[in-house]
């Protein structure tokens, strides 16, 4: 008998009065004291895992799922019509909103590929997950979560070409250079994220088989792997600064021009206007490293696993919503289209 079968045992939740999370840990605690579980590890390949998400907040699980379903629906709502926006407002067709339709984009799937899980988390008992579909969630999250970081840079550069070198601006930044760069991006993503899935498919588990996550993460698959990690772990750290360092490293650095040049300026007006470009990106770049790194960047283990959850809450679920509205409220062209648009609706409506 494997921890799955135990699982399915409807004896497990006999228990109504404890949350679904506790009754899980104490399933783990009395397999390890029946020998079912040797050290922690069971005799038995482990080929489904069980998602705790949040059924450790019983009491709250329903206004968590209204909480959660009205941020994933405003996300969705939000990031798709500034697609759609910056798409049929030619104003709008410049290198700068090119990079902000492709980090809404990202920003969309990046939402998807984990709140559904979650969603759907809230009312099944317990939730669970293959290895395959747990390794590629995660291959997925990953792709999205990496390319986002070059995306981040390349838009650093387009701020720094446009404020440092703004005669220059619509030659440096033509149409090929900004289509390459955003393809590499994703082309970037998509490989850091193939040599992190190939070494989790290297992995074995022996049990116990429960995360305490919403969805499938990278530092709670090391811990309950019962297989050498060092190797994933050396890559996860690896992986993180080549994306996460090196392109904070390029955000600064532009940023570092950008601030060299505004400081030049001579007029209060002609300073607040160019530093008015770069806010959003300054906000957009400060939320997504500032909670990515504290997770990436440290050791996993059992006692941080809490903290990531709620880091990882912030970032996937959070900040894919506050992007758009971060753009959006402080851009006059954004405000601009908005108001050309609603005036061509208007006048098709009457028509």
């Amino acid at each position: 008998m494997d921890v799955w079968e135990i699982v399915r045992s409807p004896h497990i939740f006999e228990e109504k009065d404890l949350p679904v999370g506790m009754l899980l840990w104490k399933m783990v605690e009395s397999l390890r004291s029946s020998k079912i579980i040797t050290g922690g590890r069971s005799n038995a390949t482990i080929t489904k895992f069980i998602l705790l998400g949040f059924s450790d907040l019983p009491k709250l699980k329903s206004a968590l799922f209204v909480v959660f379903l009205g941020t994933y629906l405003s996300t969705v709502m939000c990031n798709l019509g500034l697609i759609i926006l910056i798409r049929i407002d030619p104003y709008l067709h410049t290198p700068m909103y090119f990079f902000l339709s492709n980090l809404s984009l990202l920003d969309f799937c990046y939402v998807t590929s984990t709140t559904p899980t979650m969603l759907s988390g809230f009312f099944q008992k317990p939730k669970s997950i293959s290895f395959i579909g747990c390794a590629m969630q995660y291959f997925c999250f990953s792709s999205l979560g990496l390319t986002e970081c070059c995306l981040l840079a390349a838009m650093a550069y387009d701020r720094y070409a446009a404020i440092c070198h703004p005669l220059l601006y619509t030659t440096t930044m033509s149409p090929s250079l900004c289509v390459q760069m955003v393809a590499g991006a994703y082309i970037s993503g998509v490989f850091g994220s193939l040599i992190q899935l190939y070494a989790i498919l290297q992995l074995t588990f022996c049990g116990p088989n429960i995360i305490n996550h919403f969805f499938c993460d990278l530092p709670q698959l090391l811990v309950l792997s019962c297989s050498e990690t060092f190797f994933l772990q050396v890559m996860k750290f690896v992986i993180a600064v080549i994306f996460g360092v090196a392109s904070v490293l390029v955000i600064l650095i532009s940023y570092g021009y950008i601030v060299a040049t505004i400081w030049k300026i001579s007029s209060v007006q002609g300073r607040s206007k160019a530093f008015s470009t770069c806010a959003s990106h300054l906000i957009a770049v400060s939320l997504f490293f500032g909670s990515g790194l504290c997770v990436y960047m440290r050791p996993s283990s059992d006692i941080s696993q809490n903290y990531d959850k709620m880091a990882s809450l912030f970032y996937t679920v959070v900040i894919p919503m506050l992007n758009p509205l971060i753009y959006s409220l402080r851009n006059k062209e954004i405000k601009d289209a908005l108001k050309r648009s609603k005036k061509r609706c208007v006048s098709y409506c009457h028509c």
